[in-house]
């Protein structure tokens, strides 16, 4: 047991180890917070959706906008797509859930805005579905996914992709990835008020 509880904490090392030392992706993440950065100096939200795990990573990372992270500092607006049972159920219902997140984008989501897509597939057809509403509405996509991208690359404006394939190392990573975002927007927006 020893040896298999080791050799989930390496693999997950060497994941990390491979983002490291891949300076185009390094360069990727350090552009999503440019965007999330500008998006929010201008008034506008983060808009998040995933399913699954992916769900509760898009909870994750609205709850470190709106609430804190480091420090404390006034709130940022973002919205988990996927927390209002009610919602969910309605629209699952009138249009299929396939049409979950496009149609809270549809009422939400303005131009400027920027939606985070996570998917460890990459083919969610939910979250495709949310991405091309949002190049309708004028709304920067940032997609979190998987090694090859899936069919969601299509139509990101920025797609993470993880190298690995699988889906337990890929939600690691993308929580990661979602922690440094939050600290470094939060670091950039609210410097007076750190103590780093």
């Amino acid at each position: 047991m020893e040896r298999l509880i080791l050799d989930q904490i390496r693999n997950s090392c060497e994941v990390k180890n491979i983002i490291c030392n891949d300076r185009e992706l390094i360069t990727l993440i350090k552009e999503t917070c440019d965007v999330i950065i500008s998006a929010y100096k201008k008034g506008n939200r983060t808009l998040i959706a995933g399913n699954g795990g992916s769900a509760a990573d898009a909870q994750h990372i609205a709850a470190e906008f709106v609430s804190r992270f480091y420090f404390d500092r006034p709130g940022l607006s973002s919205i988990a797509l996927t927390t209002d049972s009610s919602i969910l159920t309605a629209i699952g219902n009138d249009y299929g859930y396939e049409r979950v997140f496009a149609r809270q984008i549809e009422a939400h989501g303005i131009r400027g805005d920027v939606f985070i897509a996570i998917s460890t597939s990459g083919n969610s057809r939910n979250i495709i579905e949310a991405l091309k509403t949002c190049k309708k509405k004028g709304i920067i996509t940032i997609g979190f996914t998987n090694k090859t991208g899936g069919n969601m690359s299509r139509y990101c404006d920025f797609c993470i992709r993880i190298p690995a394939t699988e889906t337990p190392r890929i939600q690691e990573a993308h929580i990661l990835i979602g922690h440094i975002i939050c600290y470094i927007v939060e670091k950039y927006l609210f410097r007076n008020e750190s103590n780093n």
